[in-house]
């Protein structure tokens, strides 16, 4: 049944359609319009980007042919990466310096935090302090550790302010001048005796060891990332209830025993947390060590990121170039997947 046009519509009927009108544009169409600058850019920038990736990857594309073809056969580029022995020692140093990089930030990110969230005077400086060098860029770091490990002008001299060479020099023995950045030697060798157990170590284009120069990096990265690490256990040790701490100490339970019975199993969320995003940042690192020592002596402190860069914008290989970045993004995506899909499942 119609309403006769003589019969005017109510005023509040009117503000109520279009109140009802606006309200479904707030809540349905107002956050699409919000987010979608930002959903555009993202599949652009990196989906799209991704998939362009993959295809240069598998081409012929290069400076001097920019209409490059499928490559034959269609995974030569992965080939030669691979068989680049400068590559297998990047592969070799990004393992290790994961490694140290993880001990060394997660453990001194542990240890300020347990130091931290003790009932002790100036708590909230010493935890400004800490978590300082965190809001310094890498390139900053970089360039300031390349200093203190300087062989002629950085710690060293310490060794001679304190006498320390002086007391070597009277015992007949050489100072001690570590090389620090500059010191090509991969300790211990094992190339040898992994070949007794696996031939094919034998064939290998790299020593197999810790490269000295590394360490050095490790160094810097572990001190810059440690206050996030302990940001994050902070974070945890404050989720640990009252009543908890409180019973432990009523059963006498204090210092190793609270740690590893309480304080350490109640941590282990944080403790992964710490892991998997250290660990991807570890994967894809580029410029600390770019600007602390580059790819290093022997490519000591070489790392696939520099590696991509080098091989991409210098030496204009241009496929071999983006199955690296592909290589990196398959070991961060092995170290992040499987974290988003338990938290999923946990979720759900």
């Amino acid at each position: 049944m119609s309403i006769p046009e003589s019969v005017g519509i109510p005023d509040h009927y009117k503000s109520f359609r279009f109140s009802a009108r606006r309200s479904f544009f707030w809540d349905k169409l107002a956050p699409v319009l919000i987010i979608s600058p930002v959903i555009v850019t993202t599949l652009t920038f990196v989906y799209v980007f991704i998939v362009l990736t993959v295809l240069i990857s598998l081409s012929d594309w290069s400076a001097v042919n920019l209409a490059g073809r499928f490559s034959t056969p269609l995974l030569k580029n992965y080939s030669q990466l691979f068989a680049n022995p400068r590559f297998q020692m990047d592969l070799r140093n990004t393992v290790i310096f994961t490694v140290m990089f993880l001990a060394g930030s997660v453990g001194l990110g542990l240890v300020l935090a347990l130091l931290v969230d003790r009932q002790i005077r100036a708590k909230g400086l010493f935890r400004t302090i800490f978590l300082f060098p965190y809001a310094i860029s890498f390139i900053v770091t970089g360039v300031a550790w390349r200093w203190i490990f300087n062989p002629e002008t950085g710690i060293n001299q310490l060794f001679n302010v304190l006498g320390i060479n002086s007391v070597l020099v009277a015992a007949g023995l050489d100072p001690f001048k570590p090389g620090w950045l500059t010191d090509p030697t991969v300790w211990p060798p094992l190339n040898e005796a992994l070949s007794n157990i696996f031939p094919a170590a034998a064939r290998l284009q790299f020593d197999i060891g810790v490269p000295v120069a590394l360490i050095a990096v490790a160094i810097a990265a572990s001190w810059q990332l440690a206050g996030f690490a302990m940001a994050t256990f902070l974070a945890g040790l404050a989720t640990i209830p009252t009543h908890i701490r409180e019973a432990a100490q009523i059963d006498n339970a204090s210092g190793w025993t609270h740690f590893s019975k309480i304080t350490w199993p109640m941590l282990a969320p944080f403790t992964l947390i710490n892991l998997v995003i250290l660990g991807h940042v570890s994967l894809k690192i580029f410029d600390l060590v770019y600007a602390m020592s580059g790819p290093g002596p022997g490519f000591a402190t070489d790392v696939p990121g520099i590696f991509v860069f080098e091989i991409t914008f210098r030496a204009l290989k241009y496929g071999v170039g983006a199955a690296g970045s592909l290589v990196m993004l398959l070991m961060v995506a092995v170290v992040v997947v499987p974290y988003l899909i338990r938290n999923m499942r946990e979720d759900a």
